[in-house]
């Protein structure tokens, strides 16, 4: 992050700026690479302390870790902040967001006691990873997989609401056929029921007693094996078509660049000549030069 033209910053902002932000050079990538691992360090923290031998025993301690690293983590927001050309952009953009949720929840948590459970959220800074070890190229792949699921919203929606009107007939009529004797105490609860059903998890505290409730349950697991696949085969065609249209964009791109340069030869007209042609292909005239 070299000095852009019309950049009125002071020196010494501009070279932190190039440590904070910039990771082409040793420092900035020293930064980050110990940055990656402050976040690891505080998820791990945080995880430990949702375990209950862990707290009994290093509770104070895991409070302790987890008030410095947001500390530390509230300090090196305040440094871009301070450093970047346009602080306000850095801070509405999607890395400047998550810095900032990152850090309140730790200071929420001293008024708001099991607020700190919020700090998982520092996952999403380990997105940063993928600029420090130059992997953001991967990231086109992502936009693929978004149209393909925008592509896919109108049908899936409509999916949706076709097994919600399926779950709840059937919930329904198995309230009716067994009833609360059986557990169904609720049209809501036979819904739930079907629900857990029809998606084949099958947690087994509710089930059917009666012959023809059985027989209710065999045909939601039966359905439920074919409506699994529906929005399989929805997102797979649309992923196809997306993959398809970015390949079929790289190849025009690709012919595009390679189109010959329309020079006309000075001596004969011929036009169509290769960009690094230097000769007319027809009369061996000197073409004039792009």
């Amino acid at each position: 992050m070299t000095r852009p033209p019309g950049d009125r910053r002071a020196g010494w902002r501009v070279a932190l700026g190039n440590v904070v932000f910039n990771n082409d050079t040793p420092a900035g990538r020293a930064f980050d690479l110990v940055l990656i691992v402050l976040i690891v360090a505080s998820i791990g923290a945080v995880m430990f302390d949702s375990v209950r031998p862990f707290r009994a025993a290093y509770g104070p301690a895991l409070k302790q870790v987890e008030l410095v690293l947001t500390l530390l983590f509230s300090l090196e927001y305040g440094l871009r902040l301070l450093t970047a050309r346009h602080p306000w952009n850095y801070a509405r953009s999607f890395f400047g967001l998550v810095d900032l949720l990152s850090i309140l929840p730790g200071y929420l948590a001293l008024l708001v006691p099991g607020a700190e459970t919020l700090l998982i959220v520092r996952v999403l800074r380990l997105l940063r990873i993928f600029r420090i070890l130059k992997l953001a190229r991967y990231l086109s792949e992502a936009s693929v997989l978004t149209e393909a699921i925008r592509a896919s919203a109108a049908k899936i929606t409509v999916f949706l609401v076709t097994v919600l009107t399926m779950v709840t007939i059937i919930g329904a009529l198995m309230y009716l056929i067994e009833g609360p004797a059986n557990g169904y105490t609720s049209i809501p609860t036979s819904i739930y029921w079907a629900i857990v059903t029809l998606t084949t998890v099958g947690y087994g505290d509710i089930a059917p007693k009666t012959p023809l409730g059985k027989g209710l349950a065999s045909l939601a697991m039966i359905l439920g094996y074919g409506i699994l696949a529906v929005p399989t085969g929805i997102v797979t065609v649309s992923l196809a078509r997306a993959q398809g249209a970015q390949d079929q964009g790289a190849r025009d791109h690709g012919a595009q660049s390679r189109r010959p340069v329309p020079r006309a030869c000075p001596r004969c007209g011929l036009e169509g000549h290769d960009p690094d042609a230097r000769f007319c292909k027809r009369c061996a005239e000197e073409l004039p030069s792009t």
